[in-house]
């Protein structure tokens, strides 16, 4: 069984998740019924959705760790799956995304999933461009990230 595997089968158990296709199309997903928490890629890397809130809150911690990958603008971090204490850190960041997922945002309004942003939210006034762009729902499978040959890596 791989790391991913078995990740996947310990959270399945999990009451708040159910399992399913994943929305981008490659793998499975573990979701709540408002948001994809998780997607299962490959046998050693899952994406997991927190907020922007949440990665703010631990974004030092995040940096640190050798098994997590952020992507800029991204509500998603990808989880490298290589250890027993990665699988640890995944289950604790699962347990935080539901948390984050379901909890009231600011000034008490609920949390909405990413792929529910109603289109008032982003529009402008009468031809103007909207005044807030959409987030994207889209896990890191995806997206790339284009660095700089001279760009330091950290």
């Amino acid at each position: 069984m791989t790391p991913a595997q078995r990740a996947l089968a310990r959270l399945e158990a999990w009451p708040d998740l159910t399992e399913g296709p994943a929305a981008c199309g490659t793998g499975r997903a573990l979701r709540t019924p408002r948001a994809e928490i998780v997607h299962f890629h490959t046998d050693h890397e899952v994406d997991l959705h927190l907020t922007g809130g949440a990665i703010r809150r631990i974004a030092a911690d995040l940096r640190a760790s050798t098994a997590i990958r952020l992507l800029p603008g991204s509500r998603w971090v990808t989880v490298r799956l290589d250890c027993e204490a990665d699988q640890h850190l995944l289950m604790s960041l699962v347990s935080m995304a539901l948390k984050a997922h379901q909890g009231p945002g600011p000034a008490g309004v609920p949390a909405q999933p990413l792929d529910a942003v109603p289109a008032q939210a982003t529009a402008g006034r009468p031809g103007q461009e909207p005044t807030v762009p959409p987030p994207t729902p889209e896990c890191n499978l995806r997206r790339v990230m284009l660095v700089p040959r001279d760009a330091p890596l950290g």
